[in-house]
């Protein structure tokens, strides 16, 4: 046992039974609390019934590693030209994606070729008009009930934060989008369902979206299954979190600074409070009788 433990417990030994009551309270409770809810996770996951994910190598899952901006355009192609006739993406503005997917003048481009609705007006009407870098990217339909109609009773949900909202969001939409195939033998789906097997109950609404050489990318990458999945999965992790390399590019300067910091710590405490703490003081009284 070292010198420091002997010391904790030396000290411990003097706090009052309130003390040791709250601690010991404190540590039943956060113990008990912490196993509770990793039980229900368990269980949340066990009931699941559908496929277990696969892990896909994330070129943004590094602690230093960031978005692949090649890709999070590439993804926005797939987003436009097949995405978007059914799923919204209602919290993203065309300005957001200047610099990132499309130049200024692109951007402007794509807005204008949407009519907005805007107003009133000085007659207090509602009126169109082309759409401009600070609009929000307008949705495919008007409202839930006319989703739900365009799409037999099924309700595309808003992609914005769709990696965020999900369980191993990435991973999940990947295997979602490419694992489509016939149903096995003895499940029986209802019209207009599709069996995938990682959706949970198998039948979803939503028919395969995703085909080898569906769009053709402007930069010629081959347009794969895989290739439109892992493009359309990233833009909508930046879709997320547009803040993702800008928060990553603080926490190394934040390590950066905290070791420099840690070094200055270390001289601080090698050549001046080590000598402070292992000083000696001696004490020697004279006695109140001697004159």
């Amino acid at each position: 046992m070292t010198s420091s433990t002997f010391s904790f417990f030396k000290a411990a030994s003097r706090w009052s039974k309130n003390h040791k009551f709250f601690l010991t309270s404190f540590g039943v409770l956060a113990g008990g609390g912490s196993s509770i809810i990793y039980a229900l996770e368990q269980s949340i996951h066990a009931s699941n019934d559908a496929a277990h994910v696969a892990k896909q190598k994330w070129n943004h899952n590094g602690w230093f590693d960031t978005l692949d901006h090649a890709s999070v355009r590439r993804g926005w192609e797939v987003y436009k030209n097949v995405c978007a006739a059914c799923h919204s993406v209602e919290y993203l503005a065309y300005r957001e994606l200047v610099g990132v997917c499309l130049t200024e003048n692109e951007a402007k481009a794509e807005a204008a070729e949407q009519m907005i609705e805007d107003g009133p007006d000085e007659t207090g009407a509602m009126f169109k008009r082309p759409g401009k870098l600070s609009d929000l990217i307008p949705k495919p339909y008007p409202n839930e009930e006319a989703a739900r109609y365009a799409n037999n009773g099924a309700y595309p949900p808003d992609l914005t934060y769709i990696t965020q909202a999900r369980i191993d969001g990435e991973n999940y939409i990947f295997s979602l989008l490419t694992g489509y195939m016939d149903p096995p033998a003895g499940v029986v789906l209802a019209e207009n369902q599709h069996f995938n097997p990682y959706f949970p109950g198998g039948a979803i609404g939503m028919a395969q979206a995703l085909y080898d050489e569906i769009i053709e990318y402007e930069d010629g990458t081959p347009a794969t299954q895989s290739q439109c999945a892992k493009d359309v999965v990233t833009f909508l992790k930046w879709c997320a979190e547009p803040e993702h390399d800008t928060r990553k590019l603080f926490a190394m300067k934040a390590f950066t600074i905290l070791g420099v910091l840690n070094l200055v710590v270390w001289y601080l405490h090698r050549h001046y409070w080590s000598v402070m703490k292992t000083r000696k003081i001696f004490q020697s009284p004279k006695s109140l009788f001697k004159k």
